[in-house]
């Protein structure tokens, strides 16, 4: 007697890594819906399409987003043993970041703003300032996942660079009010400048903390106030210091006391009234030209990258609690890192992730986004299926979106099919329909069937 044993090995379950997403045809049609939504917008305001590659160096990547940042970077190890130049006293040194810069000389972009200003270094000879360019690109931070952030997701940037003007900030925020209008998103826009800030850490006598000021109110929305003066106890600001921050993160003035407040509290800081300035200036335009905006001094936004350094924005829905939404800022000197200073820049993200996120919640995606098939040929056999290609071919020079069922089975399969793909028309063509060169329309909605000439069949289908 034999005896057989099967080893019941478990099979891994295929998965996505975490922080990342699959997309079926539902959701990549709101995206791409999402997508060129903004793209049209940017073109509209004179900005010229960039793309960059998915990896650049690290030396390019690291310094540029402060010590958080940094920690953020998805590294890239080196092809082939790329153990080989490391030595076996650094396998277990207490600095992992020099270990990682042996084993790994690349890494995926942590956003599109530094590679664009490696690009602008590398290609100065080619452009034309000031500069308007957009970018469209998948972004990787290794970070926590949560609802609403993502280790993989999509920025969709303009920026101008090139120039001091603040009727760049001001451009930028119409971009913003002409996405969200198409997009019918309700959103508040919130500003502040990175000169204030530095001009409120002198205030409080710790000018040299500046850096962990704003990394730590950059999370007081997620954390709340008592996380974010603990941190900022930890990083050494004494209590008289924070007694002096306090009233700034907790003031909840208007407009107009805010601009006040600040004002009497940066007195002694040139460098602060400059920025106090610009905010101002900004809220002039539009309080002058344009007041359908919902914009507003924020003395807690800090945005914590630390290329920032004047005007910051940021946008959040009114309707869903998700974070920001769009962001961005003005940097003078970012191409400076890459040998070519004093160029200033400025720019708005749009988080396309967490703007789809608001408008499946919201229900706001129009109800033909996805670009269905609007018609389907029902195959009844060879005979037939080669007299409903003749036509297929012919509305698809029409740029009329069909197809035709591939195998002639039931016709309650087909139906069926038609119905969960969304077709808005079926079209059959029996012995009948080809003896008489007709075709057969059946409206998917109402039920309703006519018979005419298989010609007619392109006019009919772009009139409905």
């Amino acid at each position: 007697m034999f005896y057989f044993f099967y080893c019941n090995m478990a099979v891994q379950k295929p998965s996505t890594p975490r922080g990342t997403r699959d997309f079926g045809p539902k959701e990549a049609a709101g995206r791409k819906y999402i997508f060129s939504t903004i793209e049209e917008v940017f073109r509209i305001y004179g900005y010229a399409p960039v793309e960059t590659p998915a990896m650049e160096n690290l030396s390019t990547l690291l310094g540029k987003y402060g010590e958080e940042g940094d920690k953020l970077l998805f590294k890239i190890l080196n092809s082939g043993d790329y153990l080989s130049g490391v030595q076996e006293n650094e396998m277990s040194s207490p600095d992992p970041g020099k270990l990682a810069l042996k084993i790994a000389e690349k890494g995926l972009r942590y956003d599109l703003t530094v590679p664009f200003a490696r690009y602008i270094v590398q290609h100065r000879h080619e452009i034309n300032f000031p500069f308007k360019r957009y970018q469209i690109q998948p972004v990787w931070r290794a970070d926590r996942p949560q609802r609403g952030r993502y280790r993989e997701f999509y920025q969709c940037d303009a920026d101008v660079i090139g120039s001091n003007s603040l009727l760049n900030e001001v451009e930028l925020i119409h971009i913003i009010k002409e996405v969200f209008s198409r997009l019918s998103i309700r959103i508040s826009v919130k500003i502040n400048n990175r000169k204030i800030l530095a001009g409120i850490a002198g205030a409080i006598g710790c000018p040299d903390k500046m850096t962990d000021i704003t990394v730590a109110i950059d999370k007081i929305d997620k954390t709340g106030l008592e996380k974010v003066i603990m941190e900022l106890r930890n990083k050494g600001l004494s209590e008289d210091s924070l007694e002096k921050l306090k009233p700034v993160l907790e003031f909840a003035g208007n407009v107009n006391e805010k601009i006040n407040f600040l004002r009497a509290m940066l007195k002694d800081s040139e460098n602060g009234l400059k920025g106090l300035d610009e905010i101002e200036t900004i809220l002039r335009y539009f309080t002058s030209t344009d007041n359908s905006i919902n914009i507003e001094p924020d003395l807690t936004l800090a945005r914590g990258l630390d290329y920032y350094t004047g005007a910051i924005i940021e946008v959040k829905a009114l309707d869903v609690e998700i974070g920001s939404i769009c962001g961005g800022g003005r940097y003078d000197d970012l191409t400076g890192i890459f040998g070519m200073e004093d160029v200033s820049g400025v720019g708005i993200s749009f988080g396309a992730d967490r703007i789809y996120d608001v408008m499946e919640q919201l229900s706001l995606f129009p109800p033909d986004v996805s670009g269905g098939v609007k018609l389907m040929f029902i195959n009844f056999g060879t005979v037939e299926a080669d007299y409903c290609m003749k036509i297929l071919r012919r509305l698809h020079e029409y740029r009329i979106s069909a197809e035709i069922y591939p195998d002639p089975v039931k016709l309650k399969k087909q139906m069926a099919y038609a119905n969960k793909k969304d077709v808005e028309y079926v079209a059959l063509a029996g012995e009948e329909e080809i003896k008489e060169g007709m075709i057969t329309l059946k409206d998917m909605k109402n039920g309703e069937q006519n018979r005419f000439p298989a010609d007619e069949l392109p006019d009919r289908l772009m009139k409905k």
